[in-house]
């Protein structure tokens, strides 16, 4: 338990200012997300140093596909959300602090995390499965340590952290998978428990604050995937950049949404095809084992290969241009520079 930071004293009660939800807790209780306690005027956060998961992932299972390609994550979670999606994938850790107010993990320290990502010869560090905002003291520790070791970070994560909070991490994060589930308020509001307007601003402000990010779209049959709202979601982020890889990914039933069908291929191809025509530069489909390569955007040259989260050939030249037509392929540490 370590005392949370971003709160204001309310006579009594606290006012958390680590996301958009601003909850107002009184003594005793939690805010939404389960995991952070007002205690004698005090916020706590319950799950600092309480690994409930860690895993050595590729780094383009997150996905990210511009943030040097076939690089190694270390990847860790505590329990917990701020969200409450229903078709939430890892529910069994995100969802107990909400639904029975259980926190549970193995004590872990941010200098161990540190030292296992190096002994795995890790050149990241990924705060994934849960929302990482929650646990925010426990990654910004972390990540300054990595930081100091030439480690890199990168949040996955659902976009809802408030300015204050991203600001004071960003010297220490190099880039983020943005989940943006939706374009309307109704799917956010239904089916997460949250607002849409926070995100959009969030994402904007990672890319104000030059953190490189992909952005990722779960593509939900009857829930968000008519071409309307395909074309506002592509349309927003062409907005920010045309280089921001956008992921339409396919959706299986899980959790509270077993009711829904997965989704057909034939709904990513046309996601696909509407972010190519609004003009974003990278496209990628999936969970459905094709649809990851990178393409030159100029030429239309095969550039990175991937099979399922890994990749296997990656032609971009050192100085990150197409090896063909040399136009500028946009990323991070595109050939591990």
């Amino acid at each position: 338990m370590k005392e949370a930071m971003f709160y204001d004293k309310i006579n009594g009660k606290v006012k958390c200012k680590l996301c958009p939800h601003s909850c107002v807790i009184p003594e005793g209780k939690r805010g939404i997300c389960g995991v952070r306690e007002n205690r004698n005027g005090k916020l706590y956060s319950l799950v600092y140093g309480k690994l409930v998961a860690k895993n050595v992932d590729p780094i383009e299972k997150k996905p990210l596909y511009h943030f040097y390609p076939g690089s190694k994550a270390y990847s860790i979670a505590t329990v917990g959300c701020n969200f409450y999606c229903k078709h939430c994938q890892n529910y069994e850790i995100s969802q107990p602090p909400r639904e029975t107010g259980e926190i549970f993990g193995h004590d872990f320290s941010p200098e161990e995390i540190v030292a296992e990502a190096k002994r795995y010869n890790c050149e990241v560090i990924a705060y994934t499965y849960t929302e990482p905002t929650i646990f925010y003291e426990y990654a910004y520790e972390t990540a300054k340590l990595a930081s100091k070791e030439g480690i890199k970070n990168i949040f996955v994560t659902n976009g809802y952290t408030s300015e204050e909070a991203l600001k004071e991490i960003s010297p220490y994060l190099d880039g983020a998978n943005i989940d943006l589930k939706a374009f309307t308020d109704k799917f956010y509001r239904e089916i997460c428990g949250a607002r849409l307007e926070p995100v959009l601003e969030t994402i904007k402000l990672y890319k104000e604050l030059g953190i490189w990010i992909e952005i990722t779209t779960l593509v939900i049959p009857t829930l968000n995937d008519n071409e309307e709202e395909l074309r506002k979601i592509a349309e927003f982020i062409k907005s920010l950049g045309d280089e921001i890889p956008w992921h339409v990914s396919a959706f299986h039933p899980d959790y509270k949404l077993m009711n829904l069908p997965r989704t057909p291929l034939e709904t990513l191809r046309r996601a696909y095809k509407i972010g190519k025509e609004v003009g974003l530069k990278y496209v990628y489909e999936g969970n459905v084992g094709e649809g990851e390569n990178t393409y030159c955007y100029n030429c239309g040259k095969l550039l990175v290969r991937r099979y399922y989260h890994t990749t296997l050939e990656n032609r971009i030249t050192s100085d990150s241009r197409c090896y063909n037509c040399n136009a500028k392929i946009h990323g991070v540490g595109l050939k591990g520079e």
